[in-house]
């Protein structure tokens, strides 16, 4: 807590950060004075609704495929198999990305396009192209995580609730639709209201290391923390960094009380506090 104060500093290290000058609120103005300001807004707000949305609904999918799976040695290699992309670093995905992309090299150039008579594309330089990238990277890499928490949850659900509906004639479809969805509706909920708490918030190894930082892709790739790190790279100012973290966390804050109040109207019993 004591670091947010360089939010409104102009650092001075020779003066150190208390002795430093007040400067206000003019870190937080440079965040929106900039040209840039609606495209990194624009892109962190809208791909973490896609994650949110997509990423929630093929967990959930995922999750419900993996506890229908009766052999328990094929759902540990299964389930290992959708969590290992989880613990790889962004770095060696951008590079296993990159292998697959790439213009000279990349496996889809020279493996498929080609075969297929198809000029190659020059990934790095077509923003087309690019949010269904990001997407389909964020899924293959995070899905497993999301997943093993709603399988927990459903396991959890007594067995009893589906012997009885299949005494009364339920298939598996029903089955899903009148049991396992409305039970998971908790652990949904508490996981949408702090993915909502964090829409300001972009994973950095994603949108840098992936499209590896390319300027021209930009439009599509750039978010807040994206920005505020090549411009700390540019610039050296600290505080800016400093500024960005304080206001992605401020709104983050209010979003999760706006959700969690939302959430309270309507279902008490399911809200955080």
């Amino acid at each position: 807590m004591f670091g947010l104060v360089i939010a409104f500093k102009r650092i001075d290290w020779g003066k150190g950060i208390l002795k430093s000058d007040w400067v206000g609120f003019s870190n937080f103005s440079y965040l929106f004075s900039s040209d840039e300001a609606w495209t990194m807004t624009r892109n962190t707000i809208g791909y973490n609704i896609l994650f949110i949305v997509i990423g929630t609904t093929v967990a959930i999918m995922v999750a419900i495929f993996m506890n229908e799976i009766t052999s328990k040695f094929a759902n540990r290699i299964y389930q290992t198999l959708i969590l290992l992309p989880y613990m790889i670093s962004w770095v060696v995905c951008g590079y296993l990305v990159n292998a697959l992309l790439s213009s000279e090299t990349g496996l889809i150039n020279l493996g498929i396009l080609s075969k297929l008579g198809i000029e190659p594309i020059v990934w790095y330089q077509e923003k087309k192209y690019w949010p269904f990238i990001i997407l389909l990277v964020y899924i293959w890499k995070n899905i497993g995580f999301s997943m093993v928490i709603y399988l927990a949850s459903i396991v959890g659900i007594s067995k009893e609730y589906y012997e009885a509906a299949k005494i009364d004639g339920a298939k598996k479809w029903k089955q899903i639709r009148y049991i396992t969805l409305p039970l998971l509706k908790p652990t949904i909920i508490t996981l949408l209201i702090m993915n909502i708490g964090s829409i300001f918030y972009s994973d950095f190894g994603l949108f840098y290391q992936i499209p590896r930082n390319s300027g021209a892709l930009y439009d599509v790739t750039q978010t807040i923390d994206t920005y505020v790190y090549n411009a700390l790279m540019q610039q050296g100012n600290i505080a800016l960094s400093a500024a960005a973290g304080f206001y992605q966390s401020i709104v983050g804050f209010v979003l999760v009380v706006i959700a969690n109040a939302i959430v309270r109207k309507y279902s008490k019993e399911s809200a955080l506090f």
